[in-house]
């Protein structure tokens, strides 16, 4: 049996299309096809169901896909603690988020000081997608992103643990006209839909506005214009008077302050409380990961 084989299925459950996960593995689809029937002959029992018209895990590939991305995620970690052992990898390596990569990183290390400026940090930015997938994967020790009770995530908290390190809220957000109003105004109508400017499904926020509106409702007559798994691209366009857009408060604090590009589209009633977390796998990390992690939950 090889990892590859794992990676493949993973990828496979992912994209639910031969054709699309054997190109985001970077291999031909009819080698791809033979590596997945090895994984399925190895294991004993078909993974993938062939005869639907939309293909499908079976029982046994529901059952197996958390095995094998538990593997995948302990053999890259078994990896790095062996680097670490022998001096090679001992950074701390952090998955965030795009928007709390740019807004909230830099200044929690900076809160953080002298415990973890002693220690070389390695920080990869991407949507929440790409996170949970490195996460998944074994490639970085922490997680930083939003959170909120109604979005699930892809970390089962049987395996990740996490911790709340502060507050932050979605709020809708429109360039202002010249008076200093919302250009587009909340909550629009029915005949008159409001541009939105919206995140994709990769984005976190996104999950968690949709999840909020699943919830709540969401009495807004919105028109998508626009998507985008970046804040900093939609808190763009909203500024250039394209929409209204939902964003992290964290991002747009100063330029609501200054009622100049941006101005609130509508009142508190439409904002959407949402925790920052840092997440970390609870199988024990290197000596480096766990005395930063003993460090923030005695803070």
């Amino acid at each position: 049996m090889e990892i590859t084989w794992l990676e493949d299925f993973v990828a496979l459950a992912e994209h639910m299309n031969f054709s699309r996960a054997a190109a985001a593995r970077q291999v031909t689809q009819p080698a791809f096809g033979r590596r997945i029937s090895a994984l399925e002959r190895w294991v004993g029992a078909p993974l993938v169901d062939r005869e639907t018209h939309r293909l499908s895990l079976t029982a046994a590939g529901a059952q197996f896909l958390p095995v094998a991305e538990e593997t995948i995620r302990r053999l890259r970690q078994g990896r790095r603690e062996a680097l670490d052992a022998a001096n090679i990898a001992a950074s701390l390596r952090f998955a965030a988020t795009n928007a709390l990569a740019l807004t909230f990183f830099p200044a929690w290390l900076r809160q953080l000081g002298a415990p973890v400026s002693s220690n070389a940090i390695n920080l990869v930015a991407d949507n929440m997608q790409g996170c949970e997938q490195i996460m998944l994967d074994g490639q970085a020790q922490f997680l930083l992103c939003h959170y909120h009770a109604a979005a699930a995530t892809r970390l089962n908290p049987n395996d990740f643990a996490s911790v709340k390190l502060g507050m932050d809220t979605l709020v809708p957000v429109s360039a202002p006209d010249a008076n200093g109003q919302p250009l587009h105004a909340l909550p629009g109508s029915p005949e008159q839909p409001l541009a939105y400017l919206g995140f994709s499904e990769q984005s976190g926020m996104g999950r968690i506005l949709s999840a909020s509106w699943a919830q709540d409702g969401c009495a807004a007559h919105l028109k998508p214009v626009f998507t985008s798994h970046v804040a900093v691209v939609l808190k763009s366009l909203a500024a250039d008077g394209r929409g209204v857009a939902w964003a992290p408060l964290s991002l747009v604090a100063d330029d609501l302050a200054a009622k100049q590009s941006l101005v609130r589209a509508g009142g508190e009633e439409w904002d959407i409380a949402m925790e920052i977390r840092l997440y970390r796998p609870r199988a024990r990390q290197n000596s480096n990961a766990e005395a930063f992690w003993k460090m923030l939950k005695e803070a």
